[in-house]
C-alpha cells in the first residue's frame, strides 16, 4: 500500500519537465536529422554523377554521409550533456590503443587511395586477381567488392589490391580470344593454318582489325600446337570464343583434320604369363 501511495512522488521524481525537454529535443534531432540526411546523400549523389567518376562519386557520397551522421551524433551527446573538448580528450585517451589495434585498416585505408588515385580500374570492370574474377561492384576505402560470373560476393581488402597482381580485363574497347589448336602430324601444315584463317574470316562477331593471329608454336608430344587468336569487342569476347571453338571443330570434321589426344598402350599381362622362362646362365 506504502508503494502504491509513493508511485506517484516517484514518478515526478523522474519525470521531471527538464527531462522531458531533454527526450523531445533530442527526439526532434532523430526525427529531422535522419531525412536531412537521406537529403544530403541524394543531392550529392546527382551532383557528382556527370561531374565524377563512378569510384570518386560513390567516395564522395559516402564521406558526405558519414560526417552527416558523425555530426547528427555529436548533436545527441551534447544534448545529455557531453561536450566535444571531452569526447576530444577521451578520443586522446585511446588513440594510441586504437591506433596499434588498427594498423591494417590504415593500411587498407592507405591503398584504397593509391587505387582511387591511379584507377587501374572503375566500378563495372572485369578484373581477375589470383584466381578470383569478377565484376567491380564498389571501391571503397578499406576493401573492393566483386561480384563473380555465378553470383559470388566477393570482398577484396585494398591492401591485397596493391600487393597483388590485378589484370583488368575490359579495360580497352577490343581483345583477342586466345584459342589453343593442336593437330596431327600427318596433317598438310599449311592446308590447317588456311582452314583457320576460313574460320576466322567467317566468325560474325570477329574484327577484321587488327588481322588475327594464326601461328604455329611448338612440336608437342601429340600433334604441332598452333596459337590461334581472333580479336573481338570486351563486350562480345566470351561469347566470341565458344563460337570459334566450335566452328573449329565443325571446320576439322568437314576438311578431315585430326586433332590428336595422348594414346595409351596397355600390355597384356598373359602376354608375360605364357613366355617361357630363360633358363639362368651357370656361372
Amino acid at each position: 500500500m506504502l508503494a502504491v501511495l509513493n508511485a506517484p512522488n516517484l514518478l515526478s521524481e523522474y519525470i521531471t519537465p527538464e527531462r522531458i525537454s531533454l527526450v523531445v529535443r533530442v527526439a526532434l534531432i532523430i526525427l529531422i536529422g535522419i531525412p536531412v540526411i537521406r537529403l544530403i546523400r541524394n543531392v550529392v549523389r546527382k551532383l557528382t554523377k556527370e561531374r565524377l567518376s563512378a569510384q570518386s562519386g560513390q567516395l564522395l557520397v559516402r564521406t558526405v554521409y558519414y560526417v552527416s551522421i558523425l555530426i547528427m551524433l555529436i548533436s545527441i551527446l551534447n544534448e545529455f550533456g557531453f561536450k566535444l573538448s571531452a569526447l576530444l580528450g577521451a578520443a586522446g585517451v585511446f588513440g594510441i590503443a586504437i591506433g596499434f589495434a588498427s594498423q591494417t585498416s590504415i593500411s587498407n585505408i592507405i591503398s584504397g587511395i593509391f587505387l582511387i588515385s591511379e584507377k587501374p580500374f572503375v566500378i563495372g570492370d572485369i578484373v581477375q586477381i589470383g584466381t578470383t574474377l569478377g565484376f567491380v561492384e564498389s571501391i571503397d576505402l578499406l576493401s573492393i567488392k566483386l561480384k563473380t560470373p555465378d553470383n559470388r560476393f566477393v570482398r577484396v581488402p585494398n591492401e591485397t589490391m596493391i600487393k597483388t597482381e590485378v589484370m583488368n580485363i575490359t579495360r580497352y574497347p577490343i581483345r583477342r580470344a586466345n584459342i589453343s589448336v593442336s593437330v596431327s602430324y600427318n596433317e598438310d601444315l599449311e592446308r590447317v593454318l588456311a582452314a583457320l584463317a576460313e574460320v576466322a574470316a567467317n566468325e560474325p562477331l570477329a574484327l577484321a582489325e587488327p588481322a588475327p593471329l594464326i601461328q604455329p608454336d611448338s612440336f608437342g608430344d601429340s600433334g604441332i600446337n598452333i596459337n590461334f587468336g581472333v580479336w573481338g569487342k570486351k563486350d562480345d569476347i566470351f561469347p566470341l570464343k565458344t563460337s570459334l571453338m566450335l566452328a573449329i571443330k565443325k571446320k576439322f570434321n568437314q576438311e578431315n583434320i585430326e586433332i590428336p589426344y595422348p594414346h595409351l598402350t596397355v600390355a597384356n599381362l598373359g602376354d608375360f604369363n605364357n613366355k617361357p622362362n630363360k633358363p639362368n646362365k651357370e656361372v
